[in-house]
């Protein structure tokens, strides 16, 4: 006898609900307090209930939980799963009405019926650095916001900057010397001392970065990517920690679809209309390249200095796999914008997918196989 639970999980309660694949609808739907325990407890009766041979399939939504649930629940015998949310059929569509209860039957249905695409669990090393560079990325957002608060201040106050580029040394010793009352200038020194305490938090975190990618479990495949144009440490090595096993993409093109940059398609009898990018995927991995495919649009023919020095200590194979890659994408990326006339952000996007399928080539060893 096979089970299936599905969990909606919240910091605040768990509710759970079970079906079988010969029930027309979950039953057993309770809520309980989030504890892992509390789904053993379930569970255990669901075994006393229908038998010892009785196989319980356990699953929840990615979301605030992480991996955590999983894992308890794993080490105490239990199969769990954890669900794209965007793999999830819409539940809403005829229900108006959304509770947890019905969520947690949605999510058992999608169980027994096998309907459902699931999240990659990284060991606790890759979710430990993913979550680092994550936080990173938070705070180039807050120095973000404070730029902009810092201009905005300026702007109220009749001060320009004309005398070369935002931030730089000369833009930042404008701000110090400008002349305001004292009760101004108590403003603006705040916003500068948050704008410096960012920023030597970032240098900080870039360093530990840039030490984390030299380590035994990433250089090699840090050493790889960088050799891509537009790929530096840090995109290198949070592709290497988001994505952990490029093996569970059979093809180039699966991967581009789990990064959300793969063409959507609408089709109606002999009617095939062609949409943009799902970005169904993972939104930071796919910003990353999109960033990354970017630097085509500026890109010579031919090969930076600073290019050959990231490259230096690879095989012959490495590198000539990424100079063939490098020059294809800069020329995809000229054709489509100065031949095709198409839009700057969808000539980045085509040349992003089609560098997800190098990086793929890459990091399968299928070089071969993305040139052909």
């Amino acid at each position: 006898m096979k089970v299936y639970v599905g969990i909606d999980s919240h910091t605040t309660n768990y509710t759970l609900a079970t079906i079988t694949k010969d029930a027309e609808k979950a039953f057993n739907i309770n809520t309980y307090s989030p504890a892992y325990t509390n789904v053993i407890k379930y569970c255990k009766a669901l075994v006393k209930q229908y038998g010892d041979d009785t196989e319980i399939l356990v699953g929840y939504e990615a979301g605030c939980l992480g991996f955590k649930l999983k894992r308890d629940l794993e080490e105490n015998g239990l199969h769990c799963i954890v669900i794209a949310p965007t793999s999830m059929p819409d539940r809403n569509k005829k229900n108006k009405k959304k509770t947890d209860k019905r969520d947690a039957a949605a999510i058992s249905k999608c169980l027994a019926y096998d309907d459902y695409g699931e999240v990659y669990t990284p060991d606790d090393e890759d979710e430990a650095v993913r979550d680092y560079i994550r936080m990173r990325e938070d705070h180039k957002k807050q120095l973000k916001v404070i730029k902009q608060q810092i201009g905005a201040f300026c702007t109220r106050h009749g001060k320009r900057f004309e005398n070369g580029k935002y931030w730089t040394g000369k833009h930042m010793k404008w701000l110090k010397d400008l002349a305001m009352s004292e009760a101004l200038r108590l403003v603006l020194d705040g916003y500068l001392q948050t704008f410096e305490t960012i920023t030597d938090r970032l240098d900080s975190m870039d360093k530990h970065i840039a030490e984390v990618s030299e380590t035994d479990k990433y250089r090699e495949n840090v050493h790889k990517l960088i050799c891509f144009k537009g790929i530096k440490t840090l995109t290198a090595l949070a592709l290497i920690v988001e994505v952990c096993d490029f093996h569970r993409f059979a093809k180039a093109k699966n991967f581009a679809a789990f990064l959300g940059l793969t063409v959507g398609e609408l089709s109606s009898s002999d009617d095939i209309n062609h949409l943009g990018i799902t970005k169904q995927g993972n939104r930071f991995l796919r910003r990353l390249l999109t960033e990354a495919a970017q630097s085509f649009g500026r890109a010579v023919s031919g090969k930076s200095e600073v290019l050959k020095k990231r490259q230096e200590g690879n095989t012959e194979a490495v590198i000539a796999y990424a100079d063939k890659g490098n020059e294809r994408l800069r020329k995809r990326f000229y054709t489509l914008v100065m031949r095709n006339r198409k839009a700057y952000n969808k000539a980045a996007a085509a040349v992003a997918r089609e560098l997800a399928s190098f990086i793929w080539g890459m990091m399968t060893d299928n070089i071969h196989t993305v040139l052909a």
